[in-house]
């Protein structure tokens, strides 16, 4: 077996060149970072099914997204939702990165995006039609509805022909595909990669949270003493990922450096975490010592913070774990956006970027009485500006998989 490094081995260090987001306070990056940090509640009513028959009433809904306007190649109308929200993001990605006019190879660039559901929507049409007689009319069933189409469109509209994945993770699946793309990198597998998640809202996601007890009636109130839920969302994320070196070498703005990532399962519960939280402590020290840093080197962590009872507490105690009593910002945008399940972590270490690359991290909105069983500094209300020089993303999911990734700053960089 030959030991030769592989075509474009290079073990310089991965940094984030472009961001691409659609989530439900904004419609590309500019929009939903600036939302956040003004701490606005993309929550509301439920308008795309009827919701009448549940408890529930309200989630984080992409309002008023219209794909057209983003695709080039493919028809948006010929896909599924979660799809459309996936390439939107990687559009967006795509040109912040300038990536088109890069100068790599096609079979250069690749694709790791992350989900819980997939494409939901192809089985509630199947669902529908079957209910109504009319399974002879149900389409491309079998070429929508697999979880792997989501990567497969993001690489057809993008003409990418390198290394394609998908990463059915759950809610840490965008932790996952951003791992997954170090690696191809780090390997030389790649020359850049574009990596994320997506999942639509849909009947399905919702009515089994729902048959769980685990949506809030009104509000996210990650931390609170009073919460009483998540709120189930939905969105795309997608980071443009490159050495270094290559980055510098065309003159790439660059909002970050990966420095780390860590990886565990709870091997317990599909649905419930460790009640000690190991495996969320265990991915948050493997981050550490895959980035060479120590626990208070740490600037800022973006919580998984759900709103449900037992994960914040259990997430609160991985976190003092980790990092002691120091401190420590420790927020949840899902109390602005809800839980938007695969694209959550993607969504969220673009928050991580922005942070480093801004020095502001976003607030846990709805933050009315201390819990002390919670007793983070949730950045409560307020979005904040402080130094981030490293900031942590950590996601955990069902299934008991966890996924902590570190971003820290390129020094001398400002975006």
């Amino acid at each position: 077996m030959s030991t030769a490094r592989p075509e474009g081995h290079e073990s310089g260090r991965i940094v984030v060149t472009g961001l691409g987001l659609v989530t439900p306070v904004g419609h590309d990056r500019v929009s939903t970072w600036n939302a956040l940090l003004a701490g606005v509640d993309g929550i509301g009513e439920v308008e795309s099914f009827d919701t009448s028959r549940h408890s529930s009433h309200r989630g984080g809904e992409v309002k008023g997204f219209d794909p057209v306007g983003r695709f080039r190649k493919l028809d948006p109308m010929e896909l599924g939702r979660a799809s459309q929200l996936a390439v939107f993001a990687a559009r967006e990605a795509v040109e912040d990165a300038g990536l088109e006019t890069a100068g790599y190879p096609s079979h250069r660039l690749g694709v790791a995006m992350g989900t819980t559901s997939g494409e939901p929507g192809q089985v509630e049409d199947m669902d529908d039609r079957w209910l109504a007689g009319e399974l002879d009319r149900m389409g491309a069933f079998a070429r929508l509805y697999p979880s792997h189409v989501i990567a497969g469109h993001v690489a057809a509209e993008l003409e990418i022909e390198g290394v394609v994945t998908m990463l059915p993770a759950a809610c840490a699946a965008g932790n996952y595909a951003v791992g997954f793309a170090v690696d191809a990198l780090r390997t030389g597998r790649a020359d850049a990669m574009l990596a994320g998640g997506a999942d639509a809202f849909s009947r399905i996601t919702y009515t089994g949270f729902a048959r769980l007890g685990a949506i809030a009636p009104e509000i996210c109130q990650p931390f609170d003493r009073g919460r009483q839920g998540m709120m189930p969302g939905e969105a795309g994320a997608v980071l443009v990922l490159e050495r270094e070196r290559d980055a510098r070498r065309r003159g790439a703005e660059i909002y970050a450096v990966v420095t780390g990532y860590g990886l565990s399962c709870d091997a317990h519960h599909m649905t419930a975490a460790h009640p000690e939280g190991d495996g969320a402590v265990r991915a948050m020290k493997q981050a550490l010592r895959f980035a060479g840093l120590a626990a208070d080197q740490i600037s800022y962590v973006s919580a998984h913070g759900t709103g449900t009872p037992t994960n914040d507490r259990l997430e609160t105690k991985a976190v003092r774990t980790v990092f002691g009593d120091r401190r420590l910002p420790v927020s949840s945008i899902k109390s602005m956006i809800g839980h938007t399940m695969g694209a959550a972590s993607a969504v969220e270490s673009a928050v991580c970027c922005l942070a480093v690359s801004q020095n502001r991290v976003p607030p846990t909105i709805h933050y009315e009485e201390p819990d002390p069983e919670c007793d983070l500094d949730c950045v409560p209300n307020e979005a904040r500006e402080i130094p981030v020089n490293a900031a942590m993303n950590n996601a955990y999911a069902f299934g008991g998989n966890n996924a902590s990734v570190i971003f820290t700053k390129l020094n001398g960089s400002a975006r």
